[in-house]
């Protein structure tokens, strides 16, 4: 396990500990192979082995690769997984702990994540999944752990979160695209539909009614599954939809649990949330 200081590493390999993993955190990259061996040899009821690799491992980080082909020859199965975050929620993290970054020195937060990011591209590159942490609290987390480790279930490494959101309230800040909903008919001005939500199937009866709506969704979904492979070819993991109408509480929420369904259909991940249905 690997990825960016302060992406989560620490939590991860918690959770796998309590999976019923043999964790090791930070063991010289030389001496992986030998481990290797000795626990084969040595302790045949560990049959679920986590090491955590990450910067810390400084120039000996360059001779990965070739453990990495050692660990194969050898015939020793393993899998990478790779923590991703943005640069943005990593100094924040950064900030708000006080910890330095062990890049950075004296200079800059920002400056030493991205001399991380150039410096362990290689490993991201080589990884079996990746997962994006930026947006994950650490309950989503173990959930997309214990899916992947646990359940041996199907994982996706391009992540899509369509969100909701009301423009009163501003546009979301870490948004990808932003949908525009106004022009849909508005329960609001329903005197029966007004105190519900776009949760209710009541108020996305009414707003899935007007002819435009499911023409607009069409659309929408067509522009969508063009433009996603173009994001996945430059190396984007995660992309977040934003669909916004006033308030953030009837058409903008509709339309999301809309296009999260279509969605669900293709061979992404997929997350619906709503920022402003509580306002």
């Amino acid at each position: 396990m690997t990825g960016m200081s302060g992406a989560g590493k620490s939590s991860v390999l918690k959770m796998l500990e309590d999976a019923g993993y043999f964790c090791v955190d930070n063991l010289p990259i030389p001496l992986i192979p030998t481990f290797a061996r000795l626990t084969v040899r040595e302790s045949p009821n560990i049959t679920k082995i986590a090491l955590g690799m990450d910067i810390r491992s400084g120039q000996a980080l360059g001779g990965a690769e070739q453990i990495f082909e050692e660990l194969k020859k050898e015939g020793y199965p393993y899998e990478i997984l790779f923590l991703e975050c943005s640069t943005e929620v990593l100094v924040k993290r950064f900030k708000e702990t006080r910890r330095t970054h062990p890049l950075s020195g004296t200079d800059r937060v920002d400056k030493g994540i991205e001399e991380e990011r150039r410096r362990l591209a290689f490993l991201k590159a080589k990884a079996n999944f990746i997962l994006d942490t930026s947006h994950l609290l650490i309950r989503e987390l173990k959930v997309q752990i214990d899916h992947i480790f646990i359940e041996n279930g199907t994982y996706h490494n391009f992540f899509i979160t369509v969100l909701s959101f009301g423009f009163k309230y501003g546009i979301p800040s870490d948004a990808d695209l932003v949908f525009d909903v106004r022009f849909l008919k508005n329960p609001y001005y329903v005197p029966e539909l007004k105190y519900l939500t776009g949760r209710e199937q009541k108020v996305r009866d009414y707003v899935l009614s007007s002819p435009m709506a499911p023409m607009f969704l069409d659309k929408l979904e067509e522009l969508l599954l063009f433009l996603i492979p173009g994001y996945i070819e430059e190396g984007k993991n995660q992309l977040v939809i934003a669909v916004g109408c006033t308030g953030g509480k009837h058409r903008s929420v509709t339309v999301a649990y809309e296009l999260g369904r279509r969605l669900k259909n293709t061979e992404y991940g997929i997350k619906i949330d709503h920022r402003d249905i509580s306002e």
